[in-house]
């Protein structure tokens, strides 16, 4: 009987001895100073993960809600915006529009490919009365990165008008995030992915020009009201009663990144995912998104012969190892491995090894040893 729980899905990831240690600290009262040392703790390091200087709110919720947030505070029925749809993710995020009566206009790029950011200034060039742009960094369904810096540059270039809406719930903490270099006015993330907690905490940062948006939003709102936010922020506490223990975790990770250098944190990452793929490709198996395109928190392969429930029921079985199926139309060939937050090469070394038995056992001709080589070499360079 296999009692290890190896989690190598793209969320939730697993928890950090330290900050499992952390967040057995006894709670305390939400309205405490306890709570205002925390918050007033946790705002700078939230600021360095964004690459902003303005404040993040944190949300008791998922990310998805974090998400719905951004419509809610930041646009009215009837408003023309443009969704980037490049998988599962940004589908949803196009439903939230749609959900909240929004004239959506959508960008549909092929799953597995990243969004082409002269599509976005061709649309915005006929269409400049669009209100906000909505796009996925990371779109955790199919391992694709989008590029944020290049379609924010090309916003800016377009309309001052439009806002930038960014979903970044599985790249934040573990790819580079520069929200004010590079135009991106709400930004949101979660706390389950590369920022190293349970599910729990949404986190949203917000510009100064979306703040003047919001401000003069008549849209109703009530608990993701992100004035309340705003103006509870100002004296280090939240609207709303918080997640106080995920919010004590939160100080431990943000300080664990603060320890290792967060370009050393990205650099890790870019290293994972080099590490993957170079492994998938030994191994002979085909992956979802281009080397140009490809997320540094998680690696989509596509299989043949072979369904992605049969690979991961034998792993789970054998191994105690959790690997995510795909999404859609992609649920039977494409598997998906995470490999941010608490995640390091050794872990790496160790999926693909699982891997490599499980394909064997599954007929694949594969010599054994190859994926995890190939995955050492680019280590050792």
């Amino acid at each position: 009987m296999v009692e290890t729980n190896i989690l190598r899905i793209p969320g939730p990831t697993p928890i950090h001895p330290r900050i499992e240690r952390a967040m057995n600290t006894p709670i305390f009262g939400h309205r405490s100073q306890e709570m205002k040392d925390l918050m007033q703790s946790v705002k700078h390091g939230l600021k360095l993960s964004f690459g902003t200087e303005n404040e993040v709110i944190i949300l008791t919720s998922s990310g998805t809600s974090g998400l719905e947030a951004t419509v809610v505070n930041a646009t009215s029925p009837g408003d023309y915006v443009l969704v980037l749809v490049t998988g599962a993710f940004g589908n949803r995020f196009a439903q939230i529009c749609e959900a909240y009566e929004l004239n959506v206009h959508r960008i549909d790029v092929e799953w597995g490919q990243a969004v082409d950011p002269e599509q976005v200034k061709d649309y915005l060039s006929e269409h400049p009365h669009v209100k906000a742009v909505f796009a996925t960094y990371c779109e955790t369904s199919t391992g694709v990165l989008n590029r944020i810096d290049k379609i924010g540059e090309i916003i800016q270039d377009v309309s001052n008008e439009t806002l930038f809406i960014v979903d970044g719930v599985s790249a934040v903490g573990g790819a580079k995030a520069e929200m004010d270099a590079w135009g991106v006015d709400l930004f949101v993330t979660g706390s389950q992915k590369a920022m190293m907690l349970p599910p729990g905490l949404s986190f949203v940062a917000v510009s100064e020009r979306a703040w003047e948006v919001i401000e003069a939003n008549n849209r109703p709102r009530f608990y993701l009201d992100f004035r309340k936010y705003r103006q509870s922020l100002a004296d280090d506490a939240t609207p709303f009663t918080p997640a106080v223990s995920l919010i004590i975790g939160l100080q431990e990770a943000l300080m664990m990144f603060q320890e290792e250098g967060y370009e050393e944190v990205y650099n890790r990452h870019l290293r994972m995912k080099e590490m993957t793929r170079a492994a998938i490709r030994a191994l002979g198996v085909s992956l979802l998104a281009s080397d140009e395109d490809a997320s540094p928190t998680v690696t989509s392969l596509v299989l043949d012969g072979v369904t992605s429930e049969e690979l991961r029921s034998l792993l789970k079985k054998q191994f105690g190892l959790s690997l995510a199926g795909g999404p859609g139309q992609l649920k039977e060939k494409v598997v998906r491995i995470g490999h941010m937050g608490y995640c390091s090469p050794a872990d790496v070394l160790q999926v693909i090894s699982l891997l490599e038995i499980g394909l064997i056992q599954l007929g694949k001709d594969i010599d054994r040893g190859t994926g995890v080589a190939a995955a050492q070499d680019i280590y050792l360079k």
